[in-house]
């Protein structure tokens, strides 16, 4: 990799940060002005009004950043200056540009559909279906889960007898299904995750170095330049909502941040062609897989209990730390710990052999299965103490 490409992430990890924390503080002062607050309530942890739309920072840094550059780097290709036309605009080809179309229109159905909740709550359904047409933009426009889908298709004896072209469009249909199952269920899983300060933006920041290091040896640097964007974007809000926030990101913001992790996800080759490297298509559930079993683990947790997976109540991972005796910094703290360890296993995925993906997700396995037994003996403790 030439050193110029290490500069531009740099540049955009730096440029977004900065911007951030400027545009955080200024949406803080003006949810103040408008009274757009986040009060206490029984599902909340903050005792106090908190101001809500940290959203927005977030979504107006990353699509600022990227699109202000992209300009400056149009106009300058004017210049003659060669560099810049080979070695960076070359990487923007027709398909990735259609397909940053398709980010940008699908990030502010997503990002619309959160100001909206966060000033006006909308119902579960409502958001659903917000969401849904947001991953229709996406996968319309190009983004789509592969995953061998075509050539487990054609090891099926039942599609010997189709076309070649009805193989083609069933393949497209799976996948793009398959693609918005997945964006609509990251994108509620980071803001279910939403619940302490500074939770969901830190595993973010996580998630997106995990992707980042990943992807790096791949040189897919349209992906890393956009990673390092939204690193910075998250990193610069995070400035604001370390514990005692100052500001929510909301729905807005939380959402926004799924949606994009989900959508880096489909876009990155994590598969290299080799036999022992296609467990490495498994990267982005490591790298994930702290939302997810957050997520998971509640939907569990109301279907036992008969209760509707769409209500929200504390039964959240985090608040499960706090019940174990943990305080709220605390509880966020071994969260932010359990997704690097988990986060960095998923990065070393495309870096090893067959051995050594067995031995990262054996080890990922036993952490969440150390969680697990451990909230079940301090939960029966606790019982056993009320009696």
């Amino acid at each position: 990799m030439q050193l110029n490409w290490y500069l531009i992430f740099a540049v955009a990890l730096i440029e977004s940060f900065v911007l951030a924390i400027i545009l955080t503080e200024l949406v803080r002062r003006l949810a103040i002005r408008w009274n757009i607050l986040d009060n206490p309530g029984h599902r909340k942890m903050h005792t106090a009004p908190v101001p809500l739309l940290g959203g927005i920072a977030i979504f107006a840094t990353f699509n600022g950043v990227i699109l202000v550059n992209l300009t400056l780097l149009l106009l300058s290709e004017r210049f003659g200056i060669e560099w810049i036309t080979t070695h960076v605009l070359g990487y923007l080809g027709e398909d990735n540009q259609r397909k940053l179309c398709g980010i940008f229109a699908g990030g502010l159905i997503i990002f619309i559909l959160g100001v909206v909740d966060d000033i006006k709550a909308l119902s579960p359904e409502v958001k659903l279906v917000g969401q849904i047409a947001a991953a229709l933009v996406l996968v319309l426009c190009g983004v789509r889960l592969d995953l061998f889908i075509s050539t487990g298709l054609d090891a099926l004896p039942i599609f010997d007898s189709l076309s070649e072209g009805t193989r083609h469009i069933l393949s497209i249909g799976i996948s793009g299904a398959g693609t918005m199952f997945w964006i609509v269920l990251m994108t509620n899983s980071l803001n279910f995750l939403d619940n302490m300060d500074g939770l969901c933006a830190g595993v973010s920041c996580i998630a997106a170095l995990s992707f980042f290091i990943c992807l790096l040896p791949g040189e897919q640097y349209f992906v890393c330049v956009m990673l390092m964007v939204f690193a910075g974007s998250m990193a610069g809000f995070l400035f604001h909502n370390f514990s005692p926030a100052k500001i929510f990101m909301g729905d807005a913001g939380s959402m926004f941040s799924g949606y994009i992790l989900a959508t880096v996800a489909v876009l990155g080759t994590f598969f290299s062609g080799s036999d022992a490297s296609r467990i490495a298509v498994a990267a982005p559930l490591l790298a994930l897989c702290v939302p997810l079993f957050d997520t998971l683990s509640v939907i569990y947790i109301r279907w036992r209990s008969g209760e509707s997976i769409m209500k929200g109540d504390k039964r959240h991972f985090s608040h499960r730390l706090v019940e174990l005796g943990m305080e709220p910094r605390k509880a966020v703290d071994f969260i932010f710990l359990v997704a690097a360890v988990t986060g960095l296993g998923g990065a070393m995925l495309s870096r090893v052999d067959r051995l050594g993906t067995v031995i990262i997700l054996a080890q990922t396995a036993g952490v969440f299965l150390l969680i697990v037994l451990l909230m079940n003996a301090g939960r029966n403790s606790g019982e056993n103490d009320r009696d």
